[in-house]
């Protein structure tokens, strides 16, 4: 019988059309790839891909059987991920996930409600890349997560934590970093930092005001972030910009010298927001959502 190991060779090469690339992601050699696949092929009795000079395509039966490929993998992470955490609630654990400023400084009040009402709990703080692929993948290893809401697919839940303006973050040599305020039209045909291609787009296209330009900036970095200190890291340079919820603008401009955070008038709010899978077995994750709820009494869960 196949296993796990072969399945997520199937998909990768599925997805890259060639098994070099695919190789390449996998961090195997090519030819490894190339057995594992004819031995699964072997195991089917059935040709899963069609080979060609420049990659690969999947045939009619690979079409179908990729389906079914991509469901045991989600089954098999989602059997993990809440096997971890049950085993974080049982050692009174619970693990936050965030993107941007640890919780702990940009929503310190949540976390002192939290403690006072668990006293016995253990906070685990995790830096999470930017969201990508589905939002359950990307939560695989944290209870729960502290940032701009990404999308929220069935099996999801949303909780707001703070809505707030945007503003634009840019180095003290950009020239309109001497501005107290800005306008969107002053922004959008400036150069935006680039977000890697496994970004959620309308999570990435959220930060360089894809929502109010319809669609994304006319130029971007030749570098693409995939977390935060990535990002930092282009803003190094005075040609680029980019735009995050105000409060951790304001605490990027605070540690690094060069940033320059200018709040955007007109700009769609940043909706900070607590993301989890509602499958988790922490029961520690309904005592941070009531307190996230008692300090937000107004804002409804998504």
């Amino acid at each position: 019988m196949f296993s796990q190991v072969q399945l997520r060779y199937f998909v990768t090469v599925s997805e890259e059309g060639q098994i070099t690339r695919a190789a390449r992601r996998l961090h195997i050699a090519q030819p490894a790839l190339s057995q594992a696949l004819a031995q699964l092929e072997t195991e089917l009795d059935i040709v899963l891909f069609e080979r060609h000079p420049r990659g690969v395509t999947l045939t009619p039966a690979g079409e179908a059987f990729l389906v079914k490929a991509r469901a045991a993998l989600a089954a098999e992470a989602e059997t993990v991920q809440v096997a971890l955490s049950l085993r974080r609630a049982a050692n009174a654990t619970i693990a936050v996930g965030f993107v941007g400023p640890p919780p702990a400084i940009s929503t310190p009040e949540l976390f002192a409600a939290f403690a006072k009402s668990n006293p016995e709990a253990k906070v685990s703080y995790q830096d999470l890349p930017f969201p990508r692929g589905s939002t359950s993948a990307w939560l695989a290893d944290v209870d729960v997560a502290v940032c701009h809401r990404p999308s929220v697919e069935e099996g999801l839940g949303a909780q707001p934590l703070r809505v707030e303006p945007r503003a634009a973050v840019v180095h003290r040599d950009h020239p309109l970093a001497q501005r107290s305020e800005l306008d969107v039209a002053d922004v959008l045909d400036e150069t935006f930092v680039g977000y890697h291609p496994e970004v959620q787009p309308e999570w990435a296209g959220f930060h360089s005001l894809d929502d109010h330009r319809g669609g994304p900036p006319g130029s971007l970095t030749d570098d693409a972030a995939q977390t935060s200190l990535q990002m930092l890291g282009i803003m190094s340079s005075p040609h680029a910009i980019t735009t995050v919820p105000h409060a951790d603008a304001k605490l990027a401009a605070q540690v690094l010298p060069d940033i320059v955070a200018i709040p955007l008038r007109d700009a769609a709010p940043a909706v900070v927001s607590l993301v989890w899978r509602r499958d988790t077995g922490n029961p520690l994750v309904d005592d941070l959502l009531a307190a996230a709820k008692r300090l937000a009494p107004g804002d409804d869960e998504l």
